[in-house]
């Protein structure tokens, strides 16, 4: 038995380790004089930081009760992987094209950048994703309780609670808010997490050869004395009686989650630094969810067929060399245990301070003057909100500690992340989706999602009367959270994800339908759906007209812009990168074109910390244009139109003076990007049309030489004919 101050040593120096590494990382990438991408193994064995202590312990417990039910959580993410090449490469085009941030970035910008459902799209992460932290704090303190002998309740259990927390405050401040970076890439962060996986991978099989081969006598012996025990439900695929019905839902569940969970998009699709690191990750992780699944089953029937009660499943794997006497072996399950719950805590609690920050506190802040001011203090900002959220997660596992939520808490939040899904997916490969369509398919299916999963909780709870449970609102039966309109006998999951999803989708569609966009959305479609298609990275635009604008007055502009959400050296060192990348550092002067690019990226660095959606704000409520300045942008405008000769119906009064000025920046790049991909296609038509030319020139060449050869032999054939003609006279 261990005692709580060995078991925090412990805890520390492990930490330490995972801080040394973080360090070392981010040294080595800051000494290198071009910063290098990351490994693609690091890249692939970080995405298994979708393991969390669900899997660790959960999945032991969800074998214990339901048998092999537990695969189904990994059954649709590997569905999803096999796709990837196609989903989760244009998640990361986008990504580079946009300065995307996280998931509420990304659906917002696909929808012209709406505020409104980036929002939306961050509430519903929060409220549905806290209570899966709160399962995490959950799973360290009961199992901290568990190796050091503690008590589960009372003062003592409220304490060591805080103490995780304080513990998990810091930890997510060092290694994932320690600074405001603008790339919002951590890759010291990332070498710690992989470490992390690494260690709960190891853990997990060394309990698993423990029980399989120590105490029994490995697969085969287990199986037969599961049956001797009356115990083959362990090792089922139906052992429940919706048992099919259940496997379509974690399916369903697990395919949206491998894409969704903001943790999940940040790890796969921000901290990305290489799309051609899909490759790898496509074998390496799958290979990983197989290796840490292997086990779950053997130490599921160990800790039943040793009598131990089901209701402790879910730390059968600590228990397992607890009772044997293995103290070595159940510190590392305990590690492996915190590692699976820190990985998860880190990373999403970094994400959701994110969106939080950029989405919901800094709109608010841009329209009262008066707090302003804390737009300088973004990073000390974030940490507060990751203080917040932390300490909410604390009190909501508290409160709800004997509910049947943390039990299916996984599921809950798989469940609430799944509402993205329309939005998403619809954003990517249906042209015609909008924002209206995206707005309510959001909230309808979020709404859908509280009533029928939450509410029943906290009914159960004794916060409101069970007549609303048993009878419906108002004494309607077809009401009913947990039977709507009349759909009874599912499992509350089920019947969650059905109607969500029912509403979710229709109103998404239908919204689509009957909305028609303004320009400026559609303009941002083309140029978002472009962008998955594109394959060279944009540089700066050619120019050929006047130098006029003074350049030192625009960069003084936008280190101000800048300075009001990052440092201001940081602020004044990326506007002089900006200029030194545009060639124009040593101007003192500069044309329209070149300053509208220089807007575009200052905008593009903006995005790395504030969001594209919160950034494309700024800079169009910022960035002024003069007179002179506008007309030249109008006439630019004008004449690449003509030149296009596009056949846009309402091309000539969508071009009227009563554009904004920086939305005129968005007309032309779209119209230049049109024509980008325009001399693309006809650049493909040029090389297949000479590579025919080359094949017809072979051809040809084949056939004159054919040609030369059959002339000599008809050649030598007469010369030989002559010949023997002049013997036949001379000899007749």
């Amino acid at each position: 038995m261990f005692t709580p101050l060995s078991v925090i040593l412990y805890i520390s120096l492990y930490v330490g380790l995972l801080f040394s590494i973080a360090q070392v990382v981010e040294k080595r990438i800051q000494n290198k004089p071009k910063p290098t991408s990351s490994s693609p193994w690091v890249y692939a064995l970080s995405l298994a930081v979708y393991h969390t202590s669900w899997t660790f312990y959960g999945s032991v417990g969800f074998a214990a009760s339901s048998g092999l039910l537990f695969l189904g959580v990994y059954g649709g993410a590997l569905i999803g992987i096999i796709f990837w090449w196609i989903t989760l490469k244009r998640m990361i085009q986008v990504k580079e094209t946009f300065r995307i941030t996280s998931i509420a970035d990304f659906i917002s910008t696909r929808y012209n950048r709406s505020q409104k459902i980036a929002a939306t799209v961050t509430l519903i992460a929060l409220i549905g994703i806290v209570p899966y932290i709160a399962l995490q704090l959950e799973a360290i303190i009961s199992s901290f309780e568990l190796i050091t002998n503690s008590p589960n309740s009372g003062s003592q259990h409220d304490l060591a609670g805080w103490i995780v927390t304080l513990f998990m405050i810091g930890f997510t401040i060092i290694f994932g808010v320690r600074r405001l970076d603008p790339t919002e890439r951590h890759q010291g962060m990332m070498a710690a997490l992989v470490a992390e996986c690494l260690v709960k991978l190891i853990a997990f099989i060394a309990v698993g050869i423990f029980a399989t081969y120590y105490l029994f006598d490995g697969f085969g012996d287990i199986l037969n004395r599961l049956k001797d025990a009356d115990l083959e439900h362990v090792a089922s695929f139906t052992a429940t009686k919706d048992s099919g019905l259940m496997w379509a839902t974690l399916l369903i569940l697990s395919f949206s989650a491998i894409h969704n969970l903001p943790r999940q998009f940040h790890v796969s699709v921000i901290e990305n630094a290489n799309h051609r690191h899909i490759k790898t990750a496509m074998w390496v992780f799958p290979l990983y969810m197989v290796l840490i699944n292997l086990f779950v089953v053997p130490i599921a029937a160990a800790g039943l067929l040793m009598g131990m009660p089901s209701e402790s499943a879910d730390f059968f794997v600590l228990l397992l060399p607890q009772q044997s006497g293995s103290s070595g072996l159940t510190l590392l399950a305990f590690i492996g245990g915190f590692s699976a719950a820190t990985g998860m805590i880190i990373i999403t609690t970094m994400t959701l301070s994110t969106m939080v920050s950029n989405h919901l506190i800094l709109p608010i802040l841009e329209r009262i003057p008066s707090l302003q001011f804390i737009r300088s203090y973004l990073l000390q900002l974030r940490w507060l909100v990751v203080a917040l959220i932390l300490m909410g997660s604390l009190l909501f596992a508290n409160e709800f500690s004997d509910a049947y939520i943390l039990v299916a808490i996984g599921l809950i939040s798989f469940t609430a992340v799944l509402q993205f899904s329309p939005a998403l997916f619809g954003g990517i490969f249906w042209k015609k989706g909008n924002s209206l369509g995206a707005q309510l398919g959001l909230l309808s299916g979020f709404c859908i999602w509280f009533y029928s999963l939450l509410v029943p909780t906290f009914i159960k709870q004794g916060w409101f009367s069970e007549d609303l449970l048993t009878n419906g609102p108002w004494h309607i039966q077809a009401l009913r959270p947990e039977a709507l309109f009349g759909l009874e006998g599912l499992h509350p999951i089920t019947h969650a994800v059905f109607w969500s999803m029912v509403f979710n989708i229709s109103c998404y569609i239908i919204g689509s339908l009957i909305f028609s966009p303004n320009k400026s959305e559609r303009n941002l479609r083309t140029e978002f759906i472009s962008s998955m298609t594109t394959r060279k990275k944009r540089k700066a635009r050619p120019t050929g007209l006047d130098a006029y604008i003074p350049l030192q007055l625009k960069i003084e502009e936008a280190k101000s812009l800048l300075s009001n959400y990052i440092d201001e050296e940081k602020a004044t060192n990326e506007v002089l990168t900006i200029a030194e990348d545009l060639q124009v550092s040593k101007k003192e002067t500069i044309t329209i074109i070149e300053l509208v690019e220089f807007h575009r990226m200052v905008e593009h660095v903006l995005a790395g910390s504030l969001g594209a959606a919160s950034a494309h704000n700024a800079i169009e409520n910022t960035i002024r244009y003069n007179q002179r300045e506008e007309a030249d942008l109008k006439a630019l405008y004008s004449h690449i139109f003509s030149e296009l000769q596009t056949t846009e119906k309402d091309s000539d009064s969508d071009s009227s003076v009563s554009m904004t000025s920086f939305g005129l920046i968005e007309e032309l790049q779209t119209q230049l990007d049109k024509l980008e991909d325009k001399t693309a296609r006809q650049q493909e038509t040029i090389d297949q049309l000479e590579d025919k030319i080359e094949a017809r020139y072979q051809e040809i060449m084949k056939y004159r030489l054919e040609s030369q050869k059959i002339k000599q032999e008809n050649l030598l054939l007469s010369k030989e004919l002559k010949l023997l003609k002049g013997d036949e006279e001379k000899n007749p």
